[in-house]
């Protein structure tokens, strides 16, 4: 198969792991920067062209779109999914995953046990917003931060107030969220593909610290799932548009963290804590009814 990734970065290990993988099973593949892509939309000449020249058919994509690029990439990638090419990750899924908000929305239309969490726009309801979650302490994050940014732990009702009333200063958008006091800055990330969980890491916040993201201290060691964790995790990653996942569960306890359904933009160096890195020796292909298949 011809196989485009779209990453801005094409020396990122990531990128540089799927590559290899693709490869070695005889497949073309192309990194592409999705910012240098650039469109023609036409209902009858549609096309997608990368610095001066016109692409040729993909028969799958793989996006790697960061946060800062949402918009445009979702875009070039919603073009290559109208010019027929199968993608890991459709645009729609990514574009919800992106949202803090509507990730949880849908989390719970589908069940899934959540943290406590509150949402409002007036500052006349901060009061009663504290008190929806349970009271302090509570989490307060941004809807768009990524990798612990914009997240903060309040202690006290008055620091909680003052970190909201900061945070809507800006024309911030906020969740308010209780505070899973017994994770003890510990949790666990699994990645889903299709309906199996193919890898998990236990990821455990720096001393003094309550946030576990690896990008703000955080440690990271192979974690060993119950089937009753392996179940959460496929339950709240089920996406139709969505084929490989994150998931993200306090250990010792029974909630997901809020942010499952996440679409896969950046593993890192997640690959290592899979036996079998990037399904090396898995010679499978993630099929949808009636699509091609797409290596994963």
């Amino acid at each position: 198969m011809k196989i485009a990734i779209l990453s801005r970065d094409g020396t990122l290990y990531s990128c540089r792991r799927l590559r290899e993988a693709a490869q070695q099973r005889g497949h073309q593949v192309e990194i592409l920067d999705p910012l240098s892509c650039y469109m023609n939309v036409s209902p009858v000449a549609s096309s997608i062209h990368y610095k001066g020249r016109q692409l040729p058919h993909f028969d799958a994509v793989i996006p790697r779109i960061g946060s800062a690029i949402t918009y445009y990439g979702t875009a070039a990638l919603r073009q290559f999914e109208l010019l027929g090419s199968y993608p890991l990750n459709e645009s729609v899924a990514i574009t919800r995953a992106r949202d803090k908000l509507r990730s949880l929305q849908l989390l719970a239309r589908q069940g899934i046990d959540l943290p406590l969490t509150g949402i409002a726009h007036s500052p006349d309801d901060t009061s009663d917003l504290i008190a929806m979650v349970g009271g302090a302490p509570l989490v307060v994050k941004l809807v768009e931060g990524t990798q612990g940014i914009g997240v903060v732990l309040a202690e006290t009702r008055q620091a909680a107030e003052s970190v909201i009333d900061a945070f809507r200063g800006l024309n911030a958008h906020i969740l308010v969220q209780e505070y899973i006091a017994e994770a003890k800055g510990c949790d666990i990330r699994c990645l889903v593909v299709g309906n199996e969980v193919v890898a998990a890491i236990e990821r455990r916040a720096k001393e003094g610290d309550f946030r576990s993201n690896l990008h703000r201290g955080g440690m990271a060691t192979v974690a060993q799932i119950s089937d009753e964790e392996r179940a959460i995790a496929i339950k709240a990653t089920q996406n139709p548009w969505a084929r490989c996942r994150r998931c993200r569960y306090f250990t010792r306890h029974p909630r997901a963290a809020g942010d499952g359904g996440e679409c896969l933009a950046g593993a890192g160096r997640g690959g290592n804590h899979h036996r079998r890195g990037h399904r090396q020796p898995d010679d499978r292909l993630d099929r949808a009814p009636g699509d091609a298949g797409i290596l994963v």
